[in-house]
């Protein structure tokens, strides 16, 4: 029978998976969005951004590369557990672990934020030496909200306890006490105004150490390019802002794991979820892809 879409049900890009072993970058969907503060809905996030992948073209006119995904392999979704975020934040941990011990890089696509902490401390308990670089609107440092202590607005607290280097980009939503303890570790929205995405990478360069974790919340975007998440705030970065910003950065550093979320899919209303996978797609590129392309050979070593 002649299907109408020849593609496989579920995978990021539609890509056909490889062999888990041959794998370099597994993708993890976590369809769990129940520590929400406010709107809730980002458990459909994986399932949008992985159908809206399927539909797209996997050739980069801004680099001249195609990906085939032959090292990219998707896992099925991972089940939530509702009892409380900690037990998710130690689900999603233990999955993240066995990814990294098997010498690949994790890519998770949320759900809400707080599914990026279970990751985070994985990787905590195996790196010494890693930066986490987070992005978004608001600076998610509260040591506790709404009497959860793994919730999305304590992500970058719950990061501190495991790694010490953490580095907020776009933050224009904080409370006065966390402006006033972590102001030093955060570039505001309010500062990179008037700054070349160039200046801004290299701001982050030096911030960072040369392994990098990386946690992006969707809502950094402005809601006018980005109006599908639970906790939109208006003055964000333009989608190729961003873009240029994990170019400059990942054209320098190594990039060790990765999360994605609070993409809360509007009915009917697929640009945005497009857009998540097209950073996801352009991250990869710039992350992987496009440094084996430089790479000198042989020949150009004099070997």
């Amino acid at each position: 029978m002649d299907m109408l879409t020849p593609m496989p049900k579920y995978t990021l890009f539609g890509f056909k998976n490889p062999r888990y072993a041959d794998a370099r970058i597994v993708v993890l969907p976590v369809p769990y969005d129940s520590a929400t503060t406010y709107k809730s809905g980002a458990r459909e996030g994986p399932h949008a951004i992985i159908d809206a992948s399927r539909n797209m073209e996997y050739y980069s006119e801004e680099l001249d590369l195609e990906i085939n995904g032959s090292d990219i392999y998707t896992m099925d979704e991972l089940e939530p557990d509702l009892g409380s975020p900690e037990r998710m934040s130690a689900r999603v941990e233990k999955e993240v672990g066995t990814i990294i011990d098997d010498a690949k890089v994790p890519l998770l696509i949320g759900g809400d934020h707080s599914i990026a902490i279970g990751s985070i401390i994985a990787f905590g308990k195996r790196f010494n030496d890693f930066s986490v670089l987070h992005f978004d609107a608001h600076s998610d440092s509260r040591e506790e909200y709404m009497g959860s202590r793994y919730c999305h607005a304590c992500i970058m607290a719950r990061a501190r306890d495991h790694c010490d280097s953490c580095y907020s980009v776009g933050v224009r939503s904080i409370y006065k006490e966390g402006a006033e303890l972590y102001g030093d570790d955060i570039l505001f929205r309010k500062d990179m105004h008037g700054m070349s995405s160039e200046e801004i990478a290299d701001k982050i360069k030096k911030k960072t150490k040369d392994r990098i974790y990386l946690t992006v919340d969707l809502d950094v975007l402005d809601p006018s390019e980005m109006p599908s998440t639970g906790t939109p705030e208006p003055d964000g970065l333009r989608f190729r802002e961003l873009a240029s910003i994990l170019a400059g950065v990942l054209s320098e550093k190594s990039l060790i794991g990765m999360d994605f979320n609070e993409l809360s899919p509007i009915g009917g209303f697929v640009a945005p979820n497009f857009l998540a996978a097209k950073l996801i797609f352009l991250t990869l590129c710039y992350a992987f892809y496009s440094k084996e392309r430089r790479q000198p050979s042989s020949h150009d070593k004099g070997i």
